[in-house]
This record gives structure tokens, C-alpha cells and sequence, in this order.
């Protein structure tokens, strides 16, 4: 049982650059930077993306890129990855664009890194080639990475320019509890993408925690929750809002991906009871709800999990909503 308050939960964000029904990814970004301004000024902690790849509505592919883009359009609010996938690419060239940004951006950079593609096998074989196997090297490039940024690389015949010798805080990233092992035996810091893979939960973060081993980076285990969030001023309308997540996610589901859907009064004319099931399963780790809703669940969930943070990702159709509910869910937890 957690002694934590809940107005004391730092709070972050998880945008996947959801192109809505009838934008394009250039209105995406655009909506995004605006999201990144007003979560900024309700104090939310960091303002992360995530690498997808062949989603006809996630347009956060070029990762690295919208980061720097954020990030020049904000002042405070930390930016970075939640996560880049590591397998897709060199941990070289990771460090080099990591290094770049934290270089433009002192001390707002996150790096968060994850080992799956971050999309289907077909798509994941036309990224990595002849690396289509370099998952298995997960934890041997994310040390690889370490050194590339350290001080002590400076005498290897190949160096990060720029990234040696900055202090980039890397976060391991998953949803299951061998990632729990390895963010433990590294001394990092753990995100769980909760939000679409909750079911081994808490089972990975009690591994994380019993099996942390403190390191230069960190003294004791912190873990970061990836939550579902719809909020409104009323439970009914947080629920009408949230069919746009709903039929999101059933796409995910049936593999009918299509731009993210407006609001549906009615879910029953649209899914099979299977289709809702297996929804439902996904969204298990979910906020729907007006502020007194928000407030008893979270604190229920705090109680449950004893997080250190939480990251919230809202599928909203209507960006004025998305708006309101990122605004709602701070004031909740402030006024906690």
C-alpha cells in the first residue's frame, strides 16, 4: 500500500502523434506543439514520443526529429523518447542524434529506449535487414550506447560527436518483466507502457524492485507508468469521448487500422462482444471519467502500484477536449 499523495505524482506525457480523421501529419504536429506549450504550462514533468512505423495514424515515426521540433518550441518541459526502439538502428547513430539534441536542449532530453519494432514483422524486416535479429542485442546496445556518451570513450577509435561526455538520461522501456530484469540489473529507470500491455503489470515492477541494483545513474528504483486518459467535465461526457480511444483500439484488435474515429454514442452498433473483450483487456490501465472519478481511481491506482510518475496518453478526436482533459487530470492531481 503506497503512503504517496497523489497531488505529490509528477506528471508526464506520452503523445503518439494521433492523425485524426480528416488532418494530415503536418496538422499533427502542429496540434502537437500546441499540446506541448499547454502541458508546459500545467507543469507536466516531460512530453515524450514514441517510434512507430507503417500506422496510418501514429505519425511519430521520425522520432528523434519531432523531439528537437518540441523541444524548440518550449522552454522548460524535459522532451524525448518513450521510446526510440533500439533494435532499428545503430546505437552509434542514436548517440549522435541524442547528442545533438541534448546539445541544442541542455537538460530536457530523455532518452527512452524499447527493443520491440514498434510495428509489424513485414515493416520491422524493411527497417533493420539484415539486423532483423539485433533485438536479441538489446542489452549489449543499450551498454553500447552508455559508452558512447561517456567520458571514457574519448580514446576509442569511434567516438559520438556530438554525445560524448553528456549526461543523457536513459530510461528502459517495456511491457513485460524481462525488461523489468534488465532496467533492475542496470540501475535505470523503468517505464511501463501500461496503456496497451497491462496484464504483467505488477509482475514486472515487483521484479524491478526487488532485483534493483543502485548505479551511478540511479540510487533507488523509480517506475513510470504509461496510462490511458479521458477526462471531462462529467463522467458522460469523458465516456462519449472516449469511443474515439475505443474504436482506436478495436482497430488494433481486428487489424482495420484507420485514422482515429470521432466520438460514437453508442459502442454496442459498432463492436462484437469479442471486439469488446479483447478492448477491454488492453485498456484495463484506464482514466475515464470527470474529476472526482479521476482523483478516486488514480489514488486507487497509487495505492495499488506505488509509482514514482505517471504518463498520461489521451486518444481524443477534438483537440479543444484533448485540451480540457490534460488540463483536468493536472488540476485533479494538484488539488489531490
Amino acid at each position: 500500500m503506497s503512503t504517496k499523495l497523489l497531488s505529490a505524482l509528477p506528471y508526464s506525457v506520452l503523445d503518439l502523434a494521433t492523425v485524426v480523421q480528416g488532418k494530415t501529419p503536418a496538422d499533427t504536429f502542429k496540434d502537437s506543439l500546441r499540446l506541448a506549450q499547454h502541458t508546459e504550462s500545467l507543469n507536466y514533468k516531460r512530453y515524450w514520443f514514441a517510434e512507430h512505423h507503417n500506422m496510418i495514424s501514429v505519425a511519430s515515426s521520425a522520432t528523434s526529429i519531432l523531439i528537437g521540433y518540441i523541444a524548440n518550441g518550449t522552454s522548460t518541459i524535459r522532451v524525448g523518447s518513450g521510446g526510440i526502439m533500439l533494435p532499428n538502428h545503430s546505437p552509434l547513430v542514436v548517440a549522435e542524434q541524442f547528442g545533438t539534441l541534448a546539445s541544442l536542449f541542455p537538460d530536457r532530453i530523455d532518452l527512452g529506449l524499447g527493443r520491440a519494432p514498434g510495428t509489424d514483422q513485414v515493416t520491422a524486416m524493411a527497417i533493420r535487414g539484415d539486423r532483423f535479429n539485433a533485438a536479441h542485442n538489446f542489452p549489449q546496445d543499450v551498454l553500447k550506447l552508455q559508452a558512447y556518451f561517456s567520458e571514457e570513450n574519448m580514446n576509442s577509435q569511434v567516438r559520438a560527436v556530438p554525445g560524448e561526455g553528456l549526461d543523457i538520461p536513459i530510461w528502459i522501456l517495456g511491457s513485460s518483466t524481462d525488461s523489468a530484469r534488465l532496467a533492475a540489473a542496470m540501475g535505470l529507470p523503468y517505464a511501463f507502457a501500461s496503456h496497451f500491455a497491462p496484464a504483467q503489470f505488477l509482475t514486472a515492477i515487483n521484479l524491478y524492485r526487488e532485483h534493483f541494483k543502485p548505479s551511478d545513474h540511479l540510487k533507488e528504483p523509480y517506475v513510470m507508468a504509461c496510462v490511458n486518459v479521458v477526462a471531462a467535465e462529467s463522467d458522460a461526457e469523458a465516456e462519449r469521448l472516449a469511443t474515439s480511444l475505443k474504436q482506436f483500439f478495436m482497430g488494433v484488435v481486428t487489424g482495420k487500422r484507420k485514422l482515429l474515429p470521432p466520438p460514437v454514442d453508442h459502442m454496442d452498433e459498432i463492436w462484437s462482444l469479442q471486439e469488446e473483450e479483447a478492448v477491454s483487456q488492453m485498456l484495463a490501465v484506464s482514466f475515464i471519467g470527470g474529476p472526482e472519478t479521476i482523483k478516486a481511481d488514480m489514488q486507487h491506482f497509487l495505492n495499488q502500484t506505488d509509482i514514482d510518475e505517471v504518463m498520461v496518453t489521451s486518444h481524443i478526436f477534438d483537440q479543444q477536449a484533448k485540451l480540457d482533459s490534460y488540463r483536468i487530470f493536472a488540476e485533479t492531481l494538484k488539488n489531490s
